[in-house]
Protein backbone atom coordinates (compact mmCIF):
# COMPACT_ATOMS: atom_id res chain seq x y z
CA UNK A 1 0.00 0.00 0.00
CA UNK A 2 1.16 3.62 -0.78
CA UNK A 3 2.75 5.68 1.72
CA UNK A 4 0.40 8.17 0.05
CA UNK A 5 -3.13 5.77 1.56
CA UNK A 6 -1.26 4.66 4.31
CA UNK A 7 -0.90 8.53 6.23
CA UNK A 8 -4.50 9.55 5.82
CA UNK A 9 -5.71 6.57 6.98
CA UNK A 10 -3.21 6.38 10.33
CA UNK A 11 -4.22 9.94 10.84
CA UNK A 12 -7.74 9.47 10.97
CA UNK A 13 -7.40 6.61 12.85
CA UNK A 14 -5.04 8.56 15.44
CA UNK A 15 -7.72 11.28 15.19
CA UNK A 16 -10.59 9.27 16.49
CA UNK A 17 -8.28 7.55 19.23
CA UNK A 18 -8.02 11.21 20.36
CA UNK A 19 -11.49 11.79 20.33
CA UNK A 20 -12.12 8.84 22.06
CA UNK A 21 -9.14 8.86 24.80
CA UNK A 22 -10.57 12.96 25.46
CA UNK A 23 -14.36 11.94 26.39
CA UNK A 24 -15.07 13.45 23.22
CA UNK A 25 -17.34 10.16 22.49
CA UNK A 26 -19.07 11.03 25.74
CA UNK A 27 -19.54 14.34 25.37
CA UNK A 28 -21.45 13.83 22.11
CA UNK A 29 -23.21 11.21 23.58
CA UNK A 30 -24.10 14.08 26.52
CA UNK A 31 -25.14 16.73 23.84
CA UNK A 32 -27.17 14.23 21.76
CA UNK A 33 -28.95 12.87 24.73
CA UNK A 34 -29.87 16.68 26.10
CA UNK A 35 -30.90 17.27 22.82
CA UNK A 36 -33.53 14.29 22.17
CA UNK A 37 -35.15 15.55 25.88
CA UNK A 38 -35.65 19.12 24.73
CA UNK A 39 -37.04 18.56 21.63
CA UNK A 40 -39.11 15.76 23.49
CA UNK A 41 -40.89 18.18 25.85
CA UNK A 42 -41.30 20.80 22.76
CA UNK A 43 -43.19 18.01 20.77
CA UNK A 44 -45.46 17.31 23.83
CA UNK A 45 -46.84 20.99 23.38
CA UNK A 46 -46.57 21.01 19.95
CA UNK A 47 -49.50 17.82 19.75
CA UNK A 48 -51.24 20.11 22.14
CA UNK A 49 -51.43 22.68 19.88
CA UNK A 50 -52.14 20.50 16.80
CA UNK A 51 -55.26 19.34 18.99
CA UNK A 52 -56.66 22.71 20.01
CA UNK A 53 -56.23 23.39 15.61
CA UNK A 54 -53.86 25.83 16.03
CA UNK A 55 -51.78 27.04 12.61
CA UNK A 56 -48.29 25.74 12.00
CA UNK A 57 -48.83 22.95 14.82
CA UNK A 58 -48.70 20.92 11.55
CA UNK A 59 -45.50 22.08 10.62
CA UNK A 60 -43.61 22.40 13.88
CA UNK A 61 -44.75 18.90 15.10
CA UNK A 62 -42.53 18.07 11.66
CA UNK A 63 -39.73 19.77 12.24
CA UNK A 64 -39.27 18.87 15.68
CA UNK A 65 -39.34 14.78 14.97
CA UNK A 66 -37.13 15.55 12.18
CA UNK A 67 -34.95 17.08 14.76
CA UNK A 68 -35.20 14.13 17.30
CA UNK A 69 -34.31 11.84 14.70
CA UNK A 70 -31.17 13.99 13.93
CA UNK A 71 -30.09 13.90 17.45
CA UNK A 72 -31.06 10.59 18.28
CA UNK A 73 -28.57 9.08 15.43
CA UNK A 74 -26.33 11.39 16.60
CA UNK A 75 -25.64 9.60 19.79
CA UNK A 76 -24.38 6.27 20.77
CA UNK A 77 -26.29 3.29 18.18
CA UNK A 78 -25.62 0.57 16.48
CA UNK A 79 -27.29 1.96 13.27
CA UNK A 80 -24.06 4.11 12.43
CA UNK A 81 -21.59 1.36 13.59
CA UNK A 82 -23.31 -1.39 11.43
CA UNK A 83 -23.90 0.87 8.33
CA UNK A 84 -20.28 2.59 8.87
CA UNK A 85 -19.01 -1.11 9.65
CA UNK A 86 -20.39 -2.67 6.24
CA UNK A 87 -19.22 0.24 4.18
CA UNK A 88 -15.31 0.08 5.24
CA UNK A 89 -15.62 -3.69 4.94
CA UNK A 90 -17.47 -4.82 1.93
CA UNK A 91 -17.05 -2.91 -1.40
CA UNK A 92 -20.45 -1.61 -1.74
CA UNK A 93 -21.47 1.35 -4.57
CA UNK A 94 -21.86 4.41 -1.93
CA UNK A 95 -25.18 5.20 -3.66
CA UNK A 96 -26.33 1.26 -2.62
CA UNK A 97 -25.09 1.75 1.06
CA UNK A 98 -26.96 5.08 1.36
CA UNK A 99 -30.31 3.82 0.11
CA UNK A 100 -29.78 0.84 2.47
CA UNK A 101 -29.43 3.52 5.18
CA UNK A 102 -33.01 5.23 4.07
CA UNK A 103 -34.42 1.96 4.19
CA UNK A 104 -32.96 1.14 7.37
CA UNK A 105 -33.93 4.15 9.28
CA UNK A 106 -37.45 4.10 7.55
CA UNK A 107 -38.20 0.38 8.46
CA UNK A 108 -37.13 1.18 11.98
CA UNK A 109 -40.68 3.73 11.83
CA UNK A 110 -42.63 0.92 10.52
CA UNK A 111 -41.26 -1.13 13.60
CA UNK A 112 -42.88 1.38 15.98
CA UNK A 113 -45.89 2.01 14.03
CA UNK A 114 -46.34 -1.69 13.86
CA UNK A 115 -45.61 -1.70 17.63
CA UNK A 116 -47.89 1.01 19.08
CA UNK A 117 -50.79 0.14 16.68
CA UNK A 118 -50.54 -3.73 17.38
CA UNK A 119 -50.21 -3.42 21.22
CA UNK A 120 -53.40 -0.82 21.14
CA UNK A 121 -55.36 -3.00 19.03
CA UNK A 122 -54.46 -6.60 19.76
CA UNK A 123 -52.74 -6.39 22.66
CA UNK A 124 -54.65 -3.45 24.69
CA UNK A 125 -50.70 -2.19 25.81
CA UNK A 126 -49.93 0.80 27.49
CA UNK A 127 -46.87 3.21 26.52
CA UNK A 128 -44.38 1.77 29.28
CA UNK A 129 -45.44 -1.85 27.76
CA UNK A 130 -44.43 -1.22 24.64
CA UNK A 131 -41.43 0.31 25.87
CA UNK A 132 -40.71 -2.52 28.18
CA UNK A 133 -41.24 -4.80 25.12
CA UNK A 134 -38.81 -2.95 22.66
CA UNK A 135 -35.83 -2.77 25.03
CA UNK A 136 -36.19 -5.84 26.50
CA UNK A 137 -36.95 -8.03 23.98
CA UNK A 138 -36.32 -6.36 20.20
CA UNK A 139 -33.24 -4.34 21.29
CA UNK A 140 -31.46 -8.03 22.16
CA UNK A 141 -33.07 -9.40 19.48
CA UNK A 142 -31.52 -6.29 17.27
CA UNK A 143 -28.00 -6.92 18.91
CA UNK A 144 -27.92 -10.57 18.12
CA UNK A 145 -28.66 -9.70 14.75
CA UNK A 146 -25.60 -7.60 14.38
CA UNK A 147 -23.57 -10.19 15.98
CA UNK A 148 -24.53 -12.20 13.49
CA UNK A 149 -23.82 -9.81 10.60
CA UNK A 150 -20.11 -9.35 12.48
CA UNK A 151 -20.01 -12.80 12.26
CA UNK A 152 -20.45 -13.37 8.90
CA UNK A 153 -18.13 -10.54 7.44
CA UNK A 154 -15.76 -12.24 9.51
CA UNK A 155 -16.35 -15.40 7.91
CA UNK A 156 -16.37 -14.29 4.86
CA UNK A 157 -12.64 -12.13 5.58
CA UNK A 158 -11.66 -14.92 6.43
CA UNK A 159 -12.75 -16.96 3.07
CA UNK A 160 -10.88 -14.20 1.25
CA UNK A 161 -7.46 -14.72 2.68
CA UNK A 162 -7.68 -18.38 1.87
CA UNK A 163 -8.61 -18.06 -1.53
CA UNK A 164 -5.74 -15.25 -1.81
CA UNK A 165 -3.58 -17.68 -0.04
CA UNK A 166 -4.80 -20.60 -2.92
CA UNK A 167 -3.96 -18.56 -5.88
CA UNK A 168 -0.56 -17.65 -4.54
CA UNK A 169 0.11 -21.04 -4.72
CA UNK A 170 -1.90 -21.87 -7.88
CA UNK A 171 -0.81 -20.83 -11.60
CA UNK A 172 -3.07 -23.11 -13.09
CA UNK A 173 -5.10 -20.23 -14.32
CA UNK A 174 -8.15 -21.06 -12.92
CA UNK A 175 -10.55 -19.39 -11.12
CA UNK A 176 -9.99 -19.79 -7.02
CA UNK A 177 -11.77 -16.28 -5.74
CA UNK A 178 -13.53 -13.58 -7.03
CA UNK A 179 -12.33 -10.76 -8.96
CA UNK A 180 -12.58 -7.10 -7.76
CA UNK A 181 -15.16 -6.07 -9.83
CA UNK A 182 -16.95 -9.16 -8.71
CA UNK A 183 -16.19 -8.38 -5.19
CA UNK A 184 -17.52 -4.62 -6.29
CA UNK A 185 -21.01 -5.71 -6.44
CA UNK A 186 -22.97 -5.85 -2.94
CA UNK A 187 -24.32 -9.62 -2.22
CA UNK A 188 -27.73 -8.64 -3.87
CA UNK A 189 -30.67 -8.29 -1.37
CA UNK A 190 -29.48 -11.12 1.57
CA UNK A 191 -27.15 -8.44 2.79
CA UNK A 192 -29.33 -5.65 2.36
CA UNK A 193 -32.07 -7.13 3.78
CA UNK A 194 -29.73 -8.27 6.91
CA UNK A 195 -28.63 -4.75 7.31
CA UNK A 196 -32.11 -3.44 7.29
CA UNK A 197 -33.29 -6.16 9.31
CA UNK A 198 -30.60 -6.14 12.18
CA UNK A 199 -31.22 -2.07 12.71
CA UNK A 200 -35.23 -1.60 12.35
CA UNK A 201 -36.30 -4.85 14.65
CA UNK A 202 -35.58 -2.07 17.62
CA UNK A 203 -38.09 0.76 17.18
CA UNK A 204 -37.11 4.55 18.43
CA UNK A 205 -38.37 4.97 21.60
CA UNK A 206 -39.08 8.88 21.13
CA UNK A 207 -41.35 7.33 18.21
CA UNK A 208 -43.14 5.24 20.37
CA UNK A 209 -44.02 8.49 22.17
CA UNK A 210 -45.13 10.73 19.87
CA UNK A 211 -47.00 7.26 18.38
CA UNK A 212 -48.94 6.99 21.59
CA UNK A 213 -49.58 10.72 22.32
CA UNK A 214 -51.07 11.05 19.44
CA UNK A 215 -52.96 8.43 19.23
CA UNK A 216 -54.59 9.41 22.65
CA UNK A 217 -55.26 12.85 21.38
CA UNK A 218 -56.94 11.09 18.08
CA UNK A 219 -54.48 12.80 15.68
CA UNK A 220 -53.35 9.45 14.84
CA UNK A 221 -52.17 10.81 11.37
CA UNK A 222 -49.86 13.33 12.63
CA UNK A 223 -48.32 10.60 14.67
CA UNK A 224 -47.62 8.21 12.04
CA UNK A 225 -46.28 10.87 9.32
CA UNK A 226 -43.83 12.54 12.72
CA UNK A 227 -42.48 8.91 13.03
CA UNK A 228 -41.81 8.93 9.62
CA UNK A 229 -40.17 12.41 9.93
CA UNK A 230 -38.17 10.99 12.42
CA UNK A 231 -36.74 8.01 10.78
CA UNK A 232 -36.17 10.62 8.12
CA UNK A 233 -33.60 12.84 10.40
CA UNK A 234 -32.21 9.88 11.60
CA UNK A 235 -31.41 8.99 7.66
CA UNK A 236 -29.31 12.11 7.64
CA UNK A 237 -26.78 10.80 9.82
CA UNK A 238 -27.15 7.09 9.20
CA UNK A 239 -26.39 7.97 4.98
CA UNK A 240 -23.61 10.23 5.88
CA UNK A 241 -22.04 7.69 7.55
CA UNK A 242 -22.57 5.74 4.81
CA UNK A 243 -20.72 7.82 2.23
CA UNK A 244 -18.03 8.66 4.58
CA UNK A 245 -17.30 4.47 5.20
CA UNK A 246 -17.89 4.32 1.19
CA UNK A 247 -15.35 7.02 0.31
CA UNK A 248 -12.65 6.23 2.65
CA UNK A 249 -12.82 2.32 1.28
CA UNK A 250 -12.57 3.80 -2.00
CA UNK A 251 -9.57 5.77 -0.97
CA UNK A 252 -7.64 3.42 0.68
CA UNK A 253 -7.94 0.79 -2.60
CA UNK A 254 -6.99 4.25 -4.67
CA UNK A 255 -3.50 2.98 -6.53
CA UNK A 256 -3.55 -0.33 -6.30
CA UNK A 257 -3.62 -2.98 -8.64
CA UNK A 258 -6.28 -4.94 -8.60
CA UNK A 259 -4.19 -8.38 -7.48
CA UNK A 260 -3.34 -5.45 -4.32
CA UNK A 261 -7.40 -4.35 -4.02
CA UNK A 262 -7.94 -8.19 -4.04
CA UNK A 263 -5.99 -9.34 -1.30
CA UNK A 264 -6.79 -5.85 0.45
CA UNK A 265 -10.72 -6.19 0.25
CA UNK A 266 -10.52 -9.54 2.32
CA UNK A 267 -8.39 -7.86 5.18
CA UNK A 268 -10.95 -4.76 5.66
CA UNK A 269 -13.79 -7.54 5.69
CA UNK A 270 -11.99 -9.56 8.40
CA UNK A 271 -11.37 -6.18 10.50
CA UNK A 272 -14.68 -4.87 9.71
CA UNK A 273 -16.96 -7.94 10.63
CA UNK A 274 -14.45 -8.04 13.88
CA UNK A 275 -15.19 -4.02 15.07
CA UNK A 276 -19.07 -5.05 14.59
CA UNK A 277 -19.29 -8.21 16.62
CA UNK A 278 -17.30 -6.52 19.21
CA UNK A 279 -19.82 -3.48 19.68
CA UNK A 280 -23.11 -6.01 19.22
CA UNK A 281 -21.37 -8.03 22.52
CA UNK A 282 -20.85 -4.80 24.14
CA UNK A 283 -24.77 -3.83 23.04
CA UNK A 284 -25.05 -7.58 24.40
CA UNK A 285 -23.33 -7.90 27.69
CA UNK A 286 -26.45 -6.12 29.77
CA UNK A 287 -28.98 -8.75 28.75
CA UNK A 288 -26.39 -11.40 29.24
Amino acid sequence: MRLGILIPLALALLATALVWATGGFDALARWASAGQREVQGSMAGAIRALKAGEAGAFAGLMTLAFAYGFFHAAGPGHGKALIGGYGLGRRVPALRLSAIALASSLAQALTAIALVYGGVFVFDWGRERMEDVAERWLAPASYAAIAAIGLWLLWRGLAGLRRDGTRDHDHCGHAHGPTPDEAARANSLRDAALLIGGIAIRPCTGALFLLVICWRLGVDAAGILGALAMALGTATVTVAVALLSATAREGALTGLASGAAARVLPALELTAGALILAAAATLLAPFV
